[in-house]
């Protein structure tokens, strides 16, 4: 059951070509190779239950490029995300980035953070990354001790860029 899913999507548009100065009979300047878009998104899955990003999108929303699915590996003292990566575009996305916020019982325990890399258009990587962090030892002890429940909740933020 997954509850709570969120998407986010930001685009902007940088100019990454250096606009020379028009030469002293070329009345036109030219226009720029190229644009770099940046994409956020992120989804939220509760307890290992896989999860992938669907949104209603706006008029001036662009599409997403990217689908995954959330998976735990170990969970306990330290807790294994890992979340599987699709370019579901025709498009190479770049400086794909993962960012894993970790919540038990609905509070935050820690997170932690991936490069994946370059993912080629139709193609899947795996991003995984760990958190260890004293709070989610102390709560994994309650657990242990019979004090309170062990409900994982992981936040996920895919940070890509491609271009147009």
């Amino acid at each position: 059951m997954v509850k709570g899913l969120v998407v986010f999507f930001l685009a902007v548009t940088v100019p990454t070509a250096v606009l020379a100065a028009p030469a002293a009979g070329d009345a036109a300047s030219p226009a720029p190779a190229f644009t770099r878009v940046a994409a956020f998104t992120g989804a939220s899955a509760f307890a290992g239950v896989a999860a992938s990003p669907t949104a209603t999108l706006s008029s001036t929303a662009k599409p997403h490029l990217v689908k995954y699915k959330l998976y735990f590996g170990r969970c306990k003292d330290t807790c294994l995300v890992k979340v599987r990566i699709t370019n579901i575009s025709r498009r190479t996305l770049y400086a794909v980035s993962l960012n894993a916020r970790l919540k038990v019982n609905g509070k935050k325990v820690g997170s932690c953070y991936d490069y994946v890399g370059t993912i080629r258009a139709k193609r899947t990587r795996w991003g995984s990354c760990t958190v260890r962090t004293r709070t989610l030892s102390n709560m994994w002890n309650r657990w242990l001790d019979g004090g309170i429940r062990f409900d994982r909740d992981v936040t996920t933020v895919v940070h890509s860029e491609y271009y147009r």
